[in-house]
């Protein structure tokens, strides 16, 4: 990566001063998901790990209806426009000022169509402040609007115990505090809240190399390095690992950071279909025997980017068939373990240890502490030379804030309490109660006919609403019910595929599961959200494709 191990990509080709095994052969996938095996230098690899995901597709009628809703929805706006152009209706949006009438426009008004006439309508939604520690339970500020959701005032009420079906809070490790805690207020007492410089300058404490040791070895790699924003360590790192005259591939779904931190790169972006290994193939082998646009000369370095889960979908990387493709193709593979680290693995130790596979087979690890570690936060992690490469060329490193002390211990004692240094196995204990609780909850909405996504083992789980106006409902009722839901609609999914996302967590007991399935299934009766027929899902077909167009 960016040249930190000494070796050079030429159309996709490793060139490196150790001469490879003519015989080694880069893998055999089989169908439905399952990797058989994958050589390397001669040896075999065995990965037995079954993939069972699901991706329903949604009955004619309800993918009629739901555009039916945003059609009708944006003729109201076009009405509501015109209403607000000619002063029959108040516009609280922003506007240009008279005064600069002349000038270029700030304010794009047509991009901003939807938000200011669906979203608003329904944002009470999102952005709900809570006060208290994000846990199994929360309490809810409550709030009201007196202008159709353009402004919000708090009632002064707090709705309290709130279950919290919402929050990243895997391990359960972003509670209240205790006990268990007195070394990260020791650690407050001895270094303050904030460190006042970057890592390159006075900002690396003895806490951060101590925690960087303890990645490493939790994740069994040579070396790691950490930083103080889990966004930027995708966005502020990609730029310097690739540039002009690199291609990187990216799985279609890979979450925003990545897909800033590709273009910040200056590199040429591909997009294959989501965990679609046909999908990826066609592009490295294009990539191969073209090689860049116009002049053909040989990529200087092909990297592809995946996550171990992803957030939206809550299906898991198809970890072994990327491997087999990127050491056929001699390419770099760089993961993103924001949601699978702690959360995935018999230890918690990620998609690696999910799928039985060796740490170093990953070129860049990458990960964060905001989830399961009930922290902030991110890590990079691999050979030491590419660790010692990006503290000298990463834009994060260079300027940005060092972590914060009370952070850094925080990621300690739960990285210590996740490995059993504590000398306890309740760390152990809870990654395989995480584990059982995402099984039952999941069986439990496939029972109910709800059209669930994703992998089987993914805690994250998101049930699909469709329209927007059940969209709103389902939050808004469950409020009442006093569970705490996320759902999410367009653009951070497709327009026609909005959905509520459930996060599941080691703390949450049985009972607690129990209360909210029970609220889902009235919620599905009441709203008509059963939409499953229990059938195939339409896009796992799409592992088993040979040959297909891709879209521009």
């Amino acid at each position: 990566m960016a040249n930190p191990g000494g070796g050079t990509v030429c159309n996709g080709n490793l060139h490196k001063s150790q001469k490879q095994s003519n015989g080694s052969r880069s893998g055999n996938c089989t169908k439905n998901g399952i990797v058989k095996e994958a050589q390397q230098n001669g040896k075999t690899h065995i990965y037995e790990k079954h993939i069972v995901e699901s991706f329903e597709e949604a009955p004619l009628h309800v993918m009629v209806f739901t555009y039916m809703g945003y059609g009708i929805g944006t003729l109201f706006g076009y009405l509501r426009d015109f209403m607000r152009n000619w002063g029959i209706e108040k516009c609280n949006a922003a506007i240009e000022r008279e005064e600069q009438k002349d000038f270029v426009p700030l304010y794009q008004d047509f991009e901003n169509f939807y938000k200011r006439n669906l979203y608003i309508r329904i944002r009470d939604n999102w952005n709900r402040p809570i006060c208290s520690a994000p846990g199994p339970w929360f309490d809810v500020v409550e709030r009201v609007s007196d202008d159709y959701n353009w402004t919000f005032r708090f009632t002064g009420r707090i709705i309290k115990d709130v279950i919290n079906m919402g929050s990243y809070n895997y391990l359960g490790l972003a509670a209240r505090y205790d006990d268990s805690m007195r070394t990260v207020k020791d650690v407050l007492e001895a270094y303050g809240l904030g460190v006042a410089s970057t890592m390159c300058e006075m900002g690396t404490l003895d806490k951060h190399k101590e925690l960087e040791d303890l990645v490493a070895k939790f994740l069994n790699v040579e070396a790691a390095m950490v930083f103080g924003m889990g966004f930027a360590t995708n966005s502020m790192n990609i730029p310097a690992l690739v540039g002009k005259g690199c291609l990187i591939l990216s799985d279609e779904l890979n979450h925003t950071s990545l897909v800033l931190g590709a273009r910040l790169s200056g590199a040429t972006i591909r997009i294959f279909k989501h965990n679609n290994a046909q999908s990826l193939e066609k592009l490295l082998r294009d990539a191969v025997i073209y090689g860049q646009p116009r002049t053909r000369r040989a990529w200087k370095k092909i990297l592809i980017l995946v996550e171990g889960i992803y957030s939206m979908e809550g299906s898991i990387v198809h970890l072994p068939q990327i491997i087999a493709l990127k050491k056929k193709y001699k390419a770099y593979l760089y993961v993103d373990e924001a949601h699978s680290i702690g959360a995935l693995g018999p230890t918690g130790r990620g998609v690696t240890e999910f799928f039985g596979i060796d740490p170093g087979e990953v070129d860049v690890l990458m990960g964060t502490f905001t989830k399961s570690f009930g922290a902030s936060g991110g890590y990079l992690a691999g050979r030491k030379d590419l660790v010692d490469y990006l503290r000298v060329h990463s834009h994060s490193a260079v300027y940005g804030t060092s972590m914060s002390p009370p952070i850094a211990e925080q990621i300690i004692r739960s990285m210590k309490f996740l490995m059993g240094l504590d000398g306890t196995t309740q760390g152990l204990q809870r990654v395989r109660q995480l584990a059982k609780n995402t099984r039952y909850f999941r069986q439990r909405l496939q029972k109910m006919g709800f059209i669930i996504y994703g992998n089987e083992s993914s805690p994250v789980v998101p049930v699909l609403l469709y329209m927007p106006s059940k969209v709103a409902a389902f939050a808004r009722h469950m409020l009442q019910k006093k569970i705490g839901v996320v759902v999410v609609g367009f653009p951070a999914t497709p327009l026609a595929e909005a959905r509520a996302r459930f996060c599941i967590s080691a703390a949450h007991t049985r009972e607690m599961l129990d209360t909210v399935l029970e609220a889902i299934d009235e919620m599905g009766d009441l709203l008509h959200l059963k939409y499953s027929r229990h059938m195939k899902s339409a896009r796992p077909e799409l592992y088993d494709e040979t040959s297909f167009e891709l879209e521009d």
